[in-house]
């Protein structure tokens, strides 16, 4: 049996996945000889753990998240596919207690010290976000992070998108503070000079609109791992283009 943990980023759930776990599953199914199962647990504070205070530390995010696939009887090793502030609590999991991961995948991610602010966080898009963050409704907090983080999905899909997203962050919202306590942790977050003693492979949109690619082409380099580049995706790469990521961690997996 392979157990892949899928972690999503700021402010976003399990269902923002939409149906690339089981795209996902099948391409890996495809080529192992193992059965293949995936689970998208949520960190706290968003989806269907929206109740509760999100962690102030990407440290305490992870060991939560150890602690929520304990409960489940969800047992390690682990194969991971971590996106943006999911990859940051990935890297601080593998970095802490090594022998759960098997794998690691890291998609569209930026950390201290390798990356300065201004390659993390666009800065034509401060004003927006800042905007969104004090006086946005949920209506426009959804759409802005659909215009910042897809490029790909076609206009008929985006409106269908935003509804679902709508209802979504409806159903469990995602509190100012929370937002807040999240964005905090990322920022704070120092990854180790070293790359986790775990085979690791990152994947990152050469056109995100959100975080600059060469915040990615800087960690690869720093850590010596293969990275693969999209050459129109934005942020959220699995969405754009889902049969590129399977695509990639496939053949990164058969390669090794």
């Amino acid at each position: 049996m392979t157990t892949w943990i899928l972690l999503r980023g700021l402010m976003r759930e399990a269902r923002h996945w939409g149906t690339f776990p089981q795209q996902f599953a099948a391409h890996m199914q495809h080529s192992s000889s193992t059965k293949v199962q995936v689970f998208t647990p949520d960190f706290a504070g968003n989806g269907s753990l929206s109740t509760q205070q999100s962690a102030n530390s990407v440290e305490l995010m992870a060991e939560q998240l150890r602690e929520q696939l304990r409960a489940r009887h969800i047992k390690p090793p682990y194969h991971v596919l971590a996106l943006s502030l999911g990859a940051m609590a990935a890297v601080a999991w593998a970095s802490s207690a090594p022998q759960d991961i098997a794998r690691l995948v890291l998609i569209n991610t930026s950390l201290q010290p390798f990356n300065p602010f201004y390659r993390r966080l666009r800065p034509q898009n401060y004003p927006r976000l800042l905007a969104m963050l004090l006086r946005g409704s949920m209506v426009n907090r959804e759409q802005t992070i659909l215009d910042l983080t897809s490029n790909l999905t076609p206009p008929q899909q985006r409106a269908e998108l935003h509804q679902a997203w709508l209802g979504y962050a409806q159903q469990n919202p995602v509190s100012r503070k929370n937002i807040l306590r999240q964005l905090l942790a990322a920022m704070h977050y120092r990854a180790p000079q070293q790359a986790p003693a775990i085979p690791l492979l990152m994947l990152a949109a050469q056109q995100d609109q959100l975080v600059s690619v060469r915040c990615s082409e800087a960690i690869a380099g720093q850590w010596s791992c293969p990275l693969q580049l999209h050459p129109h995706a934005g942020h959220d790469l699995p969405l754009d283009d889902a049969a590129w990521v399977a695509q990639q961690v496939n053949a990164w997996i058969a390669n090794r």
